[in-house]
């Protein structure tokens, strides 16, 4: 996912999307302990997309809690 698609998510979506992928990870991990793994690059992928949604949320948050201070 592109972080401007992400950016278009509210929090509560985006918090459900960093479920989705975080859930996909685990099972990316669990494949490479078995040895089903076929495409080893979709785990650095997921990583990256993980952050990408964690720094979106952090970013939201500050927004959010800088309105308010105001």
């Amino acid at each position: 996912m592109k972080a401007k698609e992400l950016r278009d998510l509210t929090v509560e979506e985006l918090r459900e999307r960093q479920r989705q992928f975080m859930e996909e990870q685990y099972n990316l991990r669990f494949q490479v302990v078995t040895g089903q793994l076929e495409n080893s690059g979709r785990i650095k992928e997921v990583r990256k997309i993980i952050a990408r949604i964690k720094t979106i949320i952090k970013e939201k948050t500050v927004e959010v809690q800088g309105l308010k201070t105001l």
